[in-house]
């Protein structure tokens, strides 16, 4: 068995706004599956697919209060484009936003709600990933994080440090997860998480059972009796464990 990152999930007080922002940002396609969430997804993409990691915008009427521990990085090819995407980002509505992060050679913004991204400097190893380079998400251990998330993926493995790990698909193709260490304590639940989908013909029960051996334990946000299963991973961020597809 295994399970694969398809998506992430992304609160918001107006999943519409934010979601024409984020398409306009990344040049994605929006639809709906419902009241209140917003999909996003490559034109001509057919869901799911390594190549991408899609974005679901869902309606949270609670406001954002501390920095998200999961946050989207923009990839570019050259200084030229970085300038003109922050340029094209900010009249969008996005804003800087100094977390403490110095002299770098990315750009820290925040969409119209707050939630902060990074607009990265041409780095070659993002060269394909397509507009999002990277899924980050802070911790207190990249060493512990990377054990659990490549056991409980598909994806390779391709850095581990201290400070630092990375995975990507397994066909080498789309963004990467990485896991950044962090001073920072998580607070209260988390507004961006990841959404994992098991494949076709494997068992979604099955699959929980055994990432739960891995690590994960279940966790009540006020989900109902809904068909995904929810779960922390060990440093408590939330993920959702979907339907086999």
């Amino acid at each position: 068995m295994a399970t694969r990152l398809v998506q992430i999930h992304m609160k918001a007080e107006d999943d519409s706004e934010i979601g024409r922002f984020w398409a306009q940002a990344l040049g994605w396609g929006i639809s709906s599956e419902g009241p209140g969430v917003t999909n996003l997804e490559p034109e001509g993409f057919v869901y799911p697919d390594p190549a991408a990691v899609c974005v679901d915008v869902v309606r949270d009427p609670e406001p954002k209060t501390v920095k998200n521990r999961v946050h989207i990085d923009l990839a570019t090819t050259s200084a030229a484009h970085q300038s003109d995407l922050v340029t094209r980002l900010r009249a969008l509505g996005a804003t800087p936003v100094d977390l403490g992060q110095g002299d770098v050679p990315w750009t820290v913004l925040a969409d119209p709600e707050g939630n902060e991204f990074c607009v990265l400097e041409p780095r070659s190893i993002y060269r394909d990933t397509g507009p999002i380079a990277a899924v980050a998400v802070d911790c207190a251990d990249p060493r512990a994080m990377a054990r659990f998330w490549n056991e409980a993926m598909d994806w390779t493995l391709h850095e581990v440090t201290d400070d630092h790990a990375a995975l990507r698909s397994a066909q080498g193709v789309g963004p990467f997860l990485e896991f950044l260490r962090t001073p920072d304590v998580k607070t209260v639940k988390n507004r961006v998480h990841l959404d994992l989908r098991p494949y076709p013909g494997d068992d979604q029960t099955a699959e929980a059972t055994r990432l739960r051996a891995l690590g994960a334990t279940d966790i009540d946000v006020g989900q109902g009796d809904v068909p995904w299963t929810v779960l922390a991973d060990p440093e408590g961020n939330e993920f959702c464990v979907l339907t086999p597809r």
